[in-house]
């Protein structure tokens, strides 16, 4: 079993890069994200708290995407047999504490952390970009501002505490999408 976790700021290309890795590795995907949207769209009780936070480009408390990560892990054992990518989660010191207890329950653990590293003004003109294309309503100019300030200020922190436990592998996010992918295989062979 092999446990990583896809780091970096919106905009960064974890979801791109997450759909290589699950194409190479086998890992099941797990995107917050993706979670959530569909719970906004299905209109739940956790979709419609977890967009009163998203309309406003701030992160969901620890404790209500936790209970959301364990769910997933929980409801699709014969999918994450092999592993998982974690894309999006964590985001914060607490919330990576809560995931290593969370894989040791299971009797696993994280084993990388992979880290897209992309200029600020380029993941601007990603998100405008991908807002564009894709219709979603959280990229846009305004929230794409306040979801960077918000990163800066409270997922950056974690980079560090990753670098701290040696799981760390720093990827420059820039420009080809082949060239990224190459340089994140060489890290995880590492």
């Amino acid at each position: 079993m092999f446990n990583l976790v896809i780091f970096g700021a919106p905009g960064s290309g974890k979801g791109t890069q997450s759909e290589r890795l699950i194409n190479e590795y086998g890992l099941h995907h797990i995107s917050t994200g993706e979670v959530l949207r569909d719970h906004i769209a299905r209109d739940t009780e956790l979709g419609r708290i977890a967009d009163s936070y998203i309309s406003k480009g701030q992160l969901i408390p620890d404790d209500l995407m936790i209970r959301v990560l364990a769910s997933v892990l929980d409801e699709n054992p014969e999918k994450t047999s092999r592993g998982v990518i974690f894309d999006g989660f964590p985001r914060t010191i607490p919330q990576a504490e809560a995931l290593k207890k969370m894989l040791e329950e299971r009797g696993t653990q994280l084993d990388a952390v992979v880290g897209l590293e992309v200029p600020e003004e380029e993941l601007v003109q990603r998100m405008i970009k991908r807002g564009h294309d894709t219709g979603r309503a959280d990229d846009n100019l305004d929230t794409i501002k306040s979801r960077l300030d918000v990163y800066h200020k409270q997922t950056q922190p974690l980079r560090d505490h990753y670098i701290k436990e040696g799981a760390y592998h720093a990827i420059d996010g820039s420009g080809d999408t082949e060239r990224i992918f190459a340089d994140i295989k060489t890290a995880l062979k590492k």
